[in-house]
């Protein structure tokens, strides 16, 4: 058959956009494929990042647990466990390794809140932590520290690429490929193994950033400053000067602030009262040629240089050779925790990278200490007698609410040298935080 030039032309051409859109759905449907797989990985690995903290929380809520002094503490930390084991099954229930039946480890997150629990309601009925209750306690502790452990290595396995959530089933299964990555399920086979001698359980924030929720104290009743006055303020906190500034960069809310920038450097100033709110500096630290003490010097130097008196150094970090400080306000020797900045320090030069006064400004004022209505040694009582104390002082810290406690501070540290803070209400004994200190060779943390 006969078909002319321009047939032909006609044939070609429509085969041509046949195949295009052949190929057009294709790549559409690949791209599509490979968004989902994406979402689904980041979905996942957000559930393990959020199981991995809910175990952490569990383990140091569980070793405070074994040196509560209290009912009323007993009780506080009885919640907080109930609350982060429902969280970590919620995050473990969401992840693609039902076909394992981790019956252990689930059993494991729902009795530690049901016994911590128990044990409240002991104390409240006037009884005493037994030997056996501390046991147990200690047994559930070394139990989710080995949990934890390794839930980080799972997470960091994923984060290398080592561990993949994809065809979770088929690995359970036997089914795989041993070039591609393993998948998750391998990860959590680990704990299950690690159960043979659980035992048998028989029963009937320094401080959180919750503290910025508040109306900032400094600001109120404070004037207005100019941007031009807010500018040289900027210029002394970075060191810098050429700073440039946006209106729309310009913060809004609790404390509404000017922002100026240049080169990685961004200061906010508080446009009521031109108080120094942050300043970031993103430069690299490839090195370090300093101690934590000298990078503390640095920091309370800076301070002074910003004309802040009346504040003193608690803890600080060292992370990726950039030392954080934290710092609280004081008066007449008691310690604020509630008034607290943070500068962190490059440790090649002494740089100053950070500085974070937003608590400080939500929190400062001149208050009205009184003399504590109830002695230390009579608060000392309150401590558990397992623990050995060090060293006591008066200190201001936030409640949970936002509110502020008077407290005494004990320095402890228990039978395995695990040094902690206990914080007794100086006005009615109350026992009302415990706080775990993370020590090395990099600084110390509270948990």
């Amino acid at each position: 058959m006969y078909i002319s030039k321009r047939s032909f032309v006609r044939i070609v051409s429509f085969l041509i956009a046949i195949i295009v859109a052949v190929g057009i759905a294709a790549a559409v449907n690949m791209n599509s494929s490979q968004r989902y797989k994406r979402s689904f990985e980041q979905n996942m690995t957000r559930n393990v990042e959020d199981l991995s903290n809910e175990i952490e929380n569990i383990k140091n809520t569980l070793y405070k647990g074994m040196y509560a002094g209290t009912p009323q503490m007993m009780t506080q930390l009885s919640s907080k466990l109930w609350s982060d084991a429902s969280t970590a099954k919620a995050a473990l229930a969401q992840l693609p390794v039902s076909e394992l039946h981790l019956e252990n480890t689930y059993k494991f997150l729902s009795q530690v809140g049901n016994f911590s629990k128990s044990l409240a309601e002991k104390y409240s009925d006037g009884e005493q932590l037994t030997e056996e209750d501390r046991n147990s306690l200690i047994t559930l502790s070394e139990y989710a520290a080995t949990l934890s452990e390794n839930m980080w290595k799972v997470e960091q396995r994923i984060n290398n690429g080592e561990l993949s959530f994809e065809k979770a089933a088929t690995e359970v299964q036997g089914v795989g490929n041993s070039d591609e990555p393993a998948y998750i399920t391998e990860g959590f086979t680990d704990f299950e193994e690690g159960y043979d001698n659980y035992p048998t359980l028989i029963y009937d924030g320094p401080f959180s950033d919750h503290i910025l929720e508040k109306e900032p104290v400094m600001l109120k009743g404070a004037e207005e400053v100019s941007l031009s006055d807010a500018l040289k303020k900027a210029e002394k906190a970075c060191g810098r000067v050429g700073l440039t500034h946006s209106e729309q960069d310009d913060e809004d809310g609790k404390m509404p602030s000017y922002i100026f920038t240049k080169d990685g450097i961004s200061v906010a100033v508080t446009k009521n009262g031109g108080y120094i709110s942050y300043m970031i500096n993103n430069r690299n630290v490839p090195s370090r040629s300093m101690t934590g003490r000298e990078a503390v010097d640095k920091a309370v130097k800076y301070l002074e240089m910003l004309g802040i008196s009346n504040i003193t150094d608690t803890y600080y970090e060292i992370n990726g050779n950039v030392c954080t400080v934290n710092f609280a306000g004081t008066k007449d020797g008691v310690i604020l925790y509630t008034d607290l900045i943070k500068v962190s320090v490059a440790m090649d030069d002494g740089d100053i990278l950070g500085f974070d006064a937003r608590g400080y400004i939500t929190n400062h004022t001149d208050r009205a200490l009184h003399e504590p209505l109830i002695s230390a040694d009579k608060a000392r009582d309150t401590i558990s007698d397992q623990l050995t104390v060090t060293g006591t002082q008066l200190a201001v810290v936030p409640s949970s609410g936002t509110n502020e406690l008077f407290c005494y501070e004990f320095s402890c540290t228990a039978p395995d040298g695990r040094q902690m803070m206990i914080y007794i209400n100086a006005d009615t004994g109350k026992e009302e935080q415990i706080l775990l200190l993370e020590i090395s060779e990099n600084g110390t943390l509270t948990v």
